[in-house]
């Protein structure tokens, strides 16, 4: 089933260019004074249990500044000899971890295949924080990641030695770099958005497996290992983010991660899960009848959220306030279901944010930026003021309704019970209009019919 469906993904695009990874670099320092010191730390390799690690994955920022992605990893921007200098530390060569970890590039293979000036063990960074610490003033540092150099940082701050005294050495001032480099990130380049394109394109056919492979008494568990199993065979790092495959009532629950439920025909699955390719994320949920055919009630709400999210990716436009999605959303979702005679209000009633009833039903926010992080960095609402949409933003349009016949707080109509649907695209703004990078991912009513339970022709 897999070989097959590879025939249908396009080539892997090329890494991004060292030259590209230096203009990142370039643009971050440019904000700096030439007594700054910039420090960047990965986060620690968490154990599950004895010698056992879960899964690693560094820093986005590491990943966006320099590409690299091993474990024990730091990077310093340091101003010398009239210039900027991109300092890597790493994992040096060690040949005993190897043969049991695997091979590392080391101090050497940072040098010859990334964009950097310097590289040196890991264990040197207190030494050389040491060094550069009193030729700097201002100190951009992420506390929360690395215990221990937070305490490098502090004891910088806090030191009262005679050559402060005398000369007014060493820093004064901690800030906090997540703004810059979010800034940086929110807009994407040609090299981040051919990335993204194949996380999607992955994504998109491991949903369509999934829906192949539904049938009466399939397991949510077996569901998400035909997707998960996918990402892994087409070159993807894995999952972006813990999947979500929800039938039934479990739809209704909006990060539902159990996944051990028996499926059954008359119900409708949720499945919420996305690739992540070179450290890009992908972000699909696709809802579909498990018996492959959409009952009425099932058709209704599903047409209806469908209706709904192409008028919020027609809001995906330059100029037009990052609200304008969700907005455009509420507003057909709340005429349909005013239409169904699930909302008794009016439409201006029902999107009222406190009293209206649309909450009841649709409960969270339209979109998020997406890129390195599934819940990609940017504000949303600089100065309180929706941020104003531009070329190369991406972000999701997820509208959805979800009528969970399990819960006290709301009274769910027999007609609908237990029908949760949400339709998801990862979506990037352009000049001309909005692309949708998740077009390969089948959401028609009438492909989704076609499809489930079918083979893969």
């Amino acid at each position: 089933m897999f070989a097959d469906a590879m025939d249908r993904l396009p080539p892997q695009p090329a890494p991004t260019p060292l030259a590209e990874y230096k203009q990142r670099q370039d643009r971050l320092t440019s904000q700096f004074k030439k007594d700054d010191l910039f420090i960047l730390a990965a986060p620690q390799e968490a154990v599950h249990s004895n010698d056992v690690h879960y899964r690693f994955r560094t820093s986005s920022d590491i990943l966006y500044l320099t590409g690299w992605f091993d474990p024990e990893a730091s990077v310093v921007l340091r101003y010398d000899e009239g210039t900027w200098k991109t300092c890597l530390f790493v994992q040096p060569k060690d040949t005993l971890k190897e043969i049991w970890e695997g091979r590392r590039p080391g101090v050497e293979g940072a040098l010859a295949h990334y964009a950097v000036d310097e590289a040196y063990p890991s264990s040197d960074l207190e030494e050389c924080l040491d060094v550069w610490f009193p030729e700097c003033k201002r100190v951009y540092h992420r506390g929360g990641i690395n215990a221990h150099l937070d305490s490098m940082v502090d004891s910088a701050i806090l030191r009262r030695d005679r050559a402060r005294q005398h000369f007014g050495t060493g820093p004064f001032v901690v800030q906090d770099p997540a703004s810059l480099l979010a800034e940086l990130r929110l807009r994407k380049s040609a090299s981040e958005i051919e990335q993204m394109k194949y996380a999607s394109e992955v994504a998109s056919l491991a949903h369509e497996l999934a829906m192949r492979h539904s049938k009466d008494g399939v397991n949510e568990g077996q569901l998400q290992a035909i997707i998960e199993g996918f990402f892994s065979y087409a070159g993807a790092s894995g999952w972006a983010y813990p999947s979500i495959v929800g039938c039934g009532e479990n739809a209704t629950i909006l990060h539902y991660t159990v996944n051990n439920d028996e499926c059954r025909d008359g119900e409708v699955i949720l499945i919420d899960a996305g690739a992540e390719y070179r450290g890009y994320a992908s972000d699909i949920t696709r809802s579909w009848p498990i018996s492959g055919t959409f009952t009425e009630a099932q058709n209704e709400i599903y047409s209806l959220v469908l209706k709904s999210q192409e008028a919020a990716i027609a809001a995906c436009k330059v100029g037009n306030a990052y609200t304008a999605p969700h907005d455009e959303a509420r507003r057909v979702l709340a005429e349909g279901l005013i239409e169904l005679g699930i909302i008794s209000q009016t439409v201006d009633e029902a999107l009222d944010p406190t009293d209206g009833e649309l909450r009841n039903w649709y409960m969270h926010n339209t979109s998020h930026w997406i890129g390195l992080d599934v819940h990609d960095v940017g504000v949303y609402k600089p100065g309180g003021t929706p941020r104003t949409l531009e070329s190369g933003m991406c972000l999701t349009v997820e509208p959805g309704l979800y009528f969970g016949a399990w819960r006290p707080d709301v009274d769910c109509p027999k007609r609908y019970a237990n029908i949760g649907i949400r339709i998801e695209d990862d979506v990037l703004v352009t000049e001309t209009g909005p692309v949708v990078l998740t077009n390969a991912c089948p959401k028609t009513v009438d492909d989704i019919q076609s499809i489930v339970g079918q083979p893969l022709s």
